[in-house]
């Protein structure tokens, strides 16, 4: 009997020995198997590949920099003094009301730094408390937004708590805002921000964002979605990094993106956006541009300055071909609240509607349409050019300056002369009518002004007139040309008025100015 217990007990042993393992469960001895074992060490294993993968963005909470040390200094006092030099070279033009967005560059300190100073100059000692900032994805390649949560991020100057109560508010899967850490991992668009913020602000919270690829309508929703999280507040700030043109041309560097600065100072976000999808405009941060201009806009603040422009090749004085060259701006977005519209979207959406039926109506019957307008806002006596483009091309282009009845009107009759009426072209056919795009722009009343200097471009029209010549220029002829005021008013008298380029410089020139409320279809 004892040497059959014996044997059992070592077959029991023997059996048990190749394939489990011991494993203390509490108090007590637990027998594992040889696949819970390799589960067990996979499981181990993926929790120390994620920390070791995560721990650089994440650690501690702690979000560690990436480009100390590469793009500006890592030692704190070479970084405060550099950052000061910076500061105290900056001559910004003072905005005239309280700050609400800025958009900087994000290359090394020594190649944009002193750009970027002029920006941040404006808002030293500001009484800002969340800061807004928003970097572009260079890494790491992504579909939709991503919204650093909590925790801090870390900085040779200290620490800077995330807001987490504003994040969690914007923080939203359907419209596409997530936050995604491999985003982060690698990226300097806003860290290298946030020591200009140090040195400016005191006592703030960052909400770090960076966009990865997104539609309009993304950028339209993420605008929404920070609109509400801002509310009635007036102690946030939104800072847009981007840089300008890349390329090895830096002749070309510069006229692309002197066409890029008209788009801004424009702040026409759907225009910007489709610029940049054509690859006619350059902005690495462009989506962030885009979305803080529809922001902007929305909370009524529609007054973009540039402060300072420059390029590599400025910088560093290498102005060979085949050196690479990337530009830089910095541009302040004023919390002055804009003039109210003079119409609502409603009845913008009205106008184009009666702008394209009036069209149709004339090319099918060759009569006006029969329309009467009880709005009393689109009733009103006023100026109105209706501008025609197919496949982005001008097509036709024909407006009344003063005003000659209801506006309903004068869109009716115009959109109809932009069609047939307008002799640098051919009259557009019936076949055609679906390819066209139409653009209406509302006139305000002309005021006489006694110097070119009162002439804010992309702002305001401009008619000379000198003796029986006259020659006009709408508003987004300067924007969607990138000409300075002195080549507007020189083409706008020579090939407008017909007469000598330097003609508005003669006192006896008369310059008289309005303002236009400049919409499209692209825009609905």
């Amino acid at each position: 009997m004892v040497y059959g217990s014996k044997r059992k007990a070592q077959s029991v042993k023997r059996k048990i020995k190749p394939k489990s393992f011991p494993v203390f469960a509490g108090s007590r001895l637990k027998l594992i198997t040889k696949r819970e074992k390799f589960l067990f060490l996979c499981f181990i294993f993926t929790l120390y590949t994620l920390y070791f993968t995560l721990s650089p963005c994440l650690s501690d909470d702690i979000k560690l920099p990436n480009v100390a040390g590469q793009f500006y200094p890592d030692d704190p006092a070479e970084l405060s003094g550099l950052i000061d030099t910076f500061l105290q070279h900056a001559d910004p033009k003072a905005p005239q009301g309280e700050i609400f967005a800025l958009i900087v560059p994000h290359a090394g300190y020594v190649f944009s730094g002193q750009i970027a100073a002029f920006a941040y100059k404006l808002i030293q000692a500001k009484p800002y408390k969340t800061v807004i900032v928003l970097g572009s994805s260079h890494r790491f390649g992504f579909q939709g937004i991503s919204v650093y949560p909590q925790g801090a991020f870390r900085t040779p100057l200290g620490d800077i708590a995330v807001d987490k109560v504003f994040a969690e508010k914007i923080l939203n899967k359907d419209a596409g805002v997530f936050f995604e850490a491999r985003a982060f991992q690698d990226e300097h668009s806003v860290e290298v921000q946030l020591p200009f913020l140090q040195r400016s602000l005191t006592g703030f919270k960052i909400v770090p964002v960076v966009m990865g690829q997104c539609s309009l309508q993304a950028c339209q929703k993420f605008a929404r979605l920070l609109k509400a999280a801002i509310g009635e507040r007036k102690d946030v700030l939104v800072v847009t990094s981007s840089d300008m043109y890349h390329g090895y041309d830096y002749e070309q560097a510069e006229l692309v993106d002197k066409q890029t600065i008209a788009f801004l100072k424009a702040m026409d976000a759907p225009a910007l956006f489709s610029g940049l999808q054509e690859e006619k405009l350059q902005l690495c941060g462009g989506l962030g541009v885009v979305g803080v201009m529809i922001l902007a806009k929305e909370l009524g603040h529609n007054q973009l300055d540039v402060l300072k422009y420059a390029n590599s090749a400025q910088v560093t004085g290498k102005f060979n071909q085949g050196v690479w060259t990337v530009g830089y701006v910095s541009c302040v977005i004023d919390q002055v609240k804009g003039v109210s519209p003079m119409l609502s979207k409603e009845q913008r959406k009205r106008l184009l509607e009666l702008a394209r039926n009036s069209i149709e109506t004339y090319l099918k019957t060759n009569k006006k349409l029969d329309v009467s307008e009880s709005d009393p806002v689109l009733s009103k006596d006023m100026g109105a050019f209706v501008t025609l483009r197919e496949h982005g091309e001008l097509r036709g282009c024909i407006g009344n300056l003063v005003a000659q009845g209801p506006l309903y009107q004068s869109v009716r009759d115009m959109a109809v002369e932009a069609a047939v009426g307008d002799s640098r072209f051919q009259p557009v056919e019936l076949r055609e009518l679906k390819d066209i795009e139409i653009e209406i722009s509302a006139l305000s009343p002309m005021q006489r002004v006694d110097s070119a200097d009162k002439i804010e471009l992309g702002k305001h029209g401009v008619i000379i007139k000198q003796g029986f010549n006259s020659g006009v220029f709408l508003p987004q002829v300067a924007t969607e040309t990138g000409w300075t005021k002195e080549e507007f008013l020189n083409n706008l008298c020579a090939h407008k008025a017909g007469i000598s380029p330097g003609a508005w410089k003669d006192k006896s020139t008369e310059i008289y100015i309005f303002t236009a409320e400049v919409f499209s279809e692209k825009n609905y």
